[in-house]
């Protein structure tokens, strides 16, 4: 579905409400030159107490933490971007939507030094289903190793959730959907499982659960981080700090992607081979329904995860 068939008409801009179409930014924009910007991508849930934000202060957090190797200053606190995103979910009166905060270098001189050039920021918020599509959720997808490597940490930052490198992203993606999959898998410069285009992935083997670990150059995903403690609290052993092979996806019991947008979607297939019986494997539906549970708010645990409107 396109924004203009879409009812949100304001987006928060540098401090001001302004409408949806006057959004707009120079052609001779830094960050659209370069991929000068860093950005977060968050859920707010439909609540018996209403709109309720998944971890929002971890997204904030992330969101300066991903500005600071750019040496980007945002001009706005925590407090600003929170009340901000709060008055846009009521203005719009979404009871659930996706949220896009972003910061950019702005429009003043076009050297590839940004130093001139000053940080804008804007929020956006919009109703979202499930990323992957409402039947991924239940019957799992089928995804392709991606023949696009995901840069090191030593050529670009992976833990700065960046414009820019989301080109690595798009070509991963939109490669698997050519070739008819859902989604890719990246590996990275070694060769090992790094994560999807916009997913963290997880494996299931004899009921422990494993995840590459942030030295394999992957985003530090804030739902692959609610996954393992959600994890461990059901009772289960999970590795967070491993490699993991391509072959080993393969052999694998169960896979599943984490993220924001695509929350815990189950993988029944790499590259055409089957993952375990071909179907949502019973750890994942096990955590998936926790997951779910919790952002619906359907218990009272985790409470200090969420951000009430």
């Amino acid at each position: 579905m396109g924004f203009d068939e879409m009812d949100v008409d304001t987006i928060w801009m540098d401090g001001e409400f302004v409408d949806w179409d006057e959004a707009q930014v120079h052609v001779l924009t830094h960050g659209l030159h370069y991929g000068t910007g860093v950005f977060e991508g968050a859920r707010c849930y439909d609540t018996e107490e209403g709109p309720a934000i998944f971890r929002w202060e971890e997204h904030l957090e992330r969101l300066f933490q991903s500005a600071k190797p750019y040496e980007m200053e945002i001009d706005h606190t925590k407090e600003e971007l929170t009340e901000a995103t709060k008055t846009l979910i009521q203005r719009q009166e979404l009871p659930s939507c996706y949220i896009r905060p972003i910061a950019f270098y702005g429009y003043n001189s076009l050297g590839v030094s940004p130093k001139d050039c000053p940080t804008r920021t804007a929020v956006a918020v919009w109703p979202w289903g499930a990323y992957l599509g409402e039947e991924a959720l239940e019957d799992g997808i089928d995804v392709m190793i991606s023949s696009w490597r995901k840069h090191a940490s030593s050529q670009i930052p992976t833990n700065a959730k960046t414009t820019g490198l989301y080109v690595n992203s798009m070509l991963a993606g939109e490669e698997a959907r050519r070739n008819g999959y859902a989604e890719a898998i990246v590996l990275n410069k070694e060769g090992n499982v790094a994560e999807g285009p916009g997913e963290n992935i997880f494996l299931v083997r004899d009921d422990e659960i494993y995840t590459p670990g942030l030295s394999e150059s992957i985003l530090d995903g804030i739902t692959r981080d609610s996954v393992i403690k959600i994890a461990e609290d059901l009772g289960y052993t999970v590795h967070d700090d491993v490699s993991i092979s391509r072959g080993e996806l393969n052999t694998a019991d169960e896979l599943f992607f984490t993220g924001s947008a695509a929350e815990v979607t189950p993988i029944r297939k790499v590259d055409n081979v089957t993952i375990g019986n071909g179907s949502r494997g019973p750890v994942t539906e096990d955590i998936q329904s926790r997951f779910f549970d919790i952002v619906e708010r359907k218990t009272d645990a985790y409470d200090e995860w969420f951000e009430y409107v």
